[in-house]
């Protein structure tokens, strides 16, 4: 019977550092801002409605337990950082602005300077979406970028390699004869 509270510690001490590396990533983001050269607002993840559910039947469950049952407070520290991923830090992670800024991208994932960039491809599917690639390992992130923004995204990364901001040498059988402007 005692593997239910200490689950819930261990998911609340999980979730508090989700919790405080989103907040983290927030105040970065309003820093960088001033920055922006183009962005838009992240999407909704697909069951948005069914997170905030969560949330309310969270902080209705600490309620309980903290009026009907008359716990400590300590003990509903799992439930709470929960409630407050579910109901003010995803939604606040949300508003983070992705696509350009002076000195880098903002994916899905974070924020990758331009100088951590190795490679970039494109996906032209149901969505499109730019696919960034670390220098120096075999890391990926994606940014989907909505489709008004397009052409827009694609001559900001022109532009940026051509300012020697992004740049793709360092490759193993690089002989120099190649336009990184190309790649884009």
């Amino acid at each position: 019977m005692r593997l239910l509270p200490d689950a819930l510690v261990v998911f609340g001490v999980c979730f508090l550092f989700i919790n405080v590396r989103l907040l983290i990533e927030y105040i970065r983001f309003r820093r960088l801002k001033r920055s922006a050269l183009l962005i838009w607002p992240g999407q909704r993840p697909p069951f948005y409605t069914m997170f905030l559910a969560v949330g309310a039947l969270l902080g209705l469950l600490i309620i309980y337990k903290l009026a009907v049952l008359r716990v400590q407070p300590k003990q509903v520290f799992g439930e709470t950082m929960m409630l407050i991923y579910y109901v003010y830090v995803m939604p606040l992670s949300l508003r983070i602005g992705r696509g350009f800024y002076e000195d880098g991208i903002w994916t899905e994932a974070g924020f990758v300077p331009y100088s951590r960039i190795g490679g970039l491809s494109w996906r032209e599917g149901e969505q499109i979406t730019l696919l960034l690639m670390y220098r120096w390992t075999n890391f990926a992130r994606r940014l989907i970028v909505p489709e008004p923004y397009y052409g827009e995204a694609r001559r900001l990364l022109r532009d940026k390699i051509a300012a020697h901001d992004i740049h793709f040498t360092g490759k193993t059988l690089d002989l120099g004869s190649h336009d990184d402007r190309d790649d884009v």
